[in-house]
């Protein structure tokens, strides 16, 4: 096997021994789309509670932290994820003894942040496939869920601030906040 394949596939085989070991998450995700304009507005995701789960090493949790830094903080984890949106701001910050992130973008039509209205009348719409993490489960809304068999938000068509969370993980005895490691880098 000539060289360049042969570190691929190792470069394949760490990446995925380290994507299986060890996991960041956050406990919950809360959403809140501020409308400006008739299909304009701001949307704040804030992360609650970032960690890492099922963490064996110290290594396995420098890479978790290093995945929150280079691809969600300084990366673009966020703007491929809403790639019509635009004027993105990212922060980290401590609440409540728990580190947080929190991502602020701007939109110019409700479809670039999942949102939707049928003829652009009518009340505002949001399904739940429109959440970008695995795990994301409905929590709660200042809108009216459908339930699991049809599971979209649905707000009056006179509403400005659309809300609503997502429940994601609840930390346990194999989880490592990542609070301790951003106070010590300050990033």
């Amino acid at each position: 096997m000539p060289s360049t394949k042969k570190l691929i596939y190792i470069l394949i085989v760490l990446l995925i021994s380290v994507g299986i070991s060890s996991c960041l998450t956050c406990e919950r995700k809360e959403y809140i789309f501020q409308l400006t304009g008739e299909n304009s507005g701001k949307l704040t995701i804030k992360y609650v509670n970032i960690f890492s789960s099922i963490v064996d090493s110290a290594g396995e949790l420098k890479v978790d932290y290093d995945e929150l830094i280079n691809m969600w903080l300084k990366g673009e984890k966020i703007e491929r994820d809403f790639p019509l949106a635009k004027k993105f701001k990212k922060r980290l910050f401590k609440e409540n003894g728990t580190l947080c992130g929190e991502v602020t973008m701007e939109f110019d039509d409700l479809s670039k942040v999942h949102l939707y209205r049928y003829k652009n009348r009518g009340p505002f719409m949001f399904s739940m496939s429109g959440v970008n993490d695995d795990g994301e489960n409905f929590a709660q809304s200042n809108g009216e869920f459908g339930g699991d068999k049809m599971p979209v938000i649905f707000w009056p068509d006179d509403t400005r601030t659309l809300r609503f969370s997502t429940k994601i993980a609840d930390p346990d005895s194999t989880t490592v906040s990542m609070l301790d490691m951003w106070e010590a880098g300050k990033y």
